[in-house]
């Protein structure tokens, strides 16, 4: 199946599940109730047997939540400087998370291999959360990541194992296109001074063109 025909058949899936119920009171109001029949799954953080590899949740805006799940070598050493890899998920912007078993198992093997910290970041999905939601909440983790750099942040993984001259953000699919969207946005935004990305991996991008058709 390719890209396109797969992302179709996502959106018709998702679009599929939408159940509606109409109010007593007033037949105007339309409730919907969303169900996703698939990336629901969800693996727990634990320190991979395989490759050592350590993981934990975190929240990152509560008001909002944003969370991510952070994950570090098993070898890494404190003040040991290594690269960091910001990490966004696929599934057409529909469904997924940071938490999802694929995602869960690939994160665990690209920390184990590269030996870089990883942050990967929960967004809220559409389409309770519409579009530009999932931008806002990718922006948002990145400045996070960055409050570090500036002595702001707070969380002992990224303050005591990150190299930031060796920042690198990447995803696939619509996390992909997030992650393009993050690296223009920072080499453009003059508030994130002295913020500089070192890499970009986008594993097959999901993109609509300027034109959107």
């Amino acid at each position: 199946m390719s890209t396109s025909t797969a992302s179709v058949f996502l959106v018709l899936l998702i679009l599929h599940s939408l159940r509606t119920s109409v109010s007593a009171n007033d037949s105007s109001d339309i409730l919907y109730d969303i169900q996703r029949f698939i990336g629901t799954s969800v693996a727990p953080p634990f320190t991979d047997p395989v490759t050592r590899v350590r993981s934990k949740d975190i929240v990152i805006d509560p008001k909002v939540n944003v969370t991510a799940r952070l994950y570090l070598p098993g070898n890494a050493i404190p003040g040991k400087r290594i690269p960091l890899l910001v990490y966004f998920h696929g599934g057409a912007f529909f469904t997924e998370s940071a938490a999802s078993p694929p995602y869960h198992r690939h994160l665990n093997s690209v920390v184990g291999i590269a030996k870089v910290v990883a942050v990967s970041v929960n967004y809220r999905l559409a389409p309770e959360n519409p579009l530009p939601v999932c931008y806002e909440d990718s922006w948002l983790a990145l400045n996070w990541v960055f409050s570090h750099l500036k002595g702001y942040g707070k969380e002992p993984w990224i303050k005591n194992y990150v190299d930031f001259r060796h920042v690198h953000v990447g995803g696939d699919s619509a996390g992909a296109n997030i992650a393009h969207n993050m690296a223009i946005r920072a080499g453009s935004d003059h508030e994130m001074g002295g913020v500089i990305l070192d890499g970009l991996f986008l594993n097959c991008p999901h993109f609509w063109g300027r034109s959107g058709r």
